[in-house]
């Protein structure tokens, strides 16, 4: 069983950076894809970035390209987000997953990203 905690969240000032750090215990890490989702107040969750085990290939949404960026460490067990250029609608609590045939499996407790104007 796949546990993972995230950490790294806080209140930021719109065009600032966050980083957020997910760290994978109870399995073998580097078998998975591993990714984030996030979720803000009334609104469903969505797809954030996505790294396969050999982080050689990533995915992003559309909302995020080009600021957001994925990676991980195997030797940590650990997959990060650097966040920079921040945007109110932004704001969300954001979800590490691991995925299993290609669907996320496994989930976080989230952790709290808000970005003022």
């Amino acid at each position: 069983q796949v546990q993972l905690v995230e950490s790294g969240g806080g209140l930021v000032q719109a065009g600032g950076s966050l980083r957020l750090s997910c760290a994978a215990s109870g399995g073998t890490f580097s078998n998975y894809a591993m990714g984030w989702f996030r979720q803000a107040p009334g609104k469903e969750r969505e797809f954030v970035a996505r790294i396969r085990w050999t982080s050689s290939s990533t995915n992003y949404a559309d909302s995020v390209k080009d600021r957001f960026t994925v990676s991980r460490d195997n030797s940590k067990n650990t997959v990060y987000l650097q966040m920079n250029s921040l945007k109110p609608e932004d704001t969300a609590v954001y979800y590490c997953t691991a995925f299993q045939l290609g669907n996320p499996t496994y989930w976080g407790q989230g952790t709290q990203v808000t970005v003022s104007s």
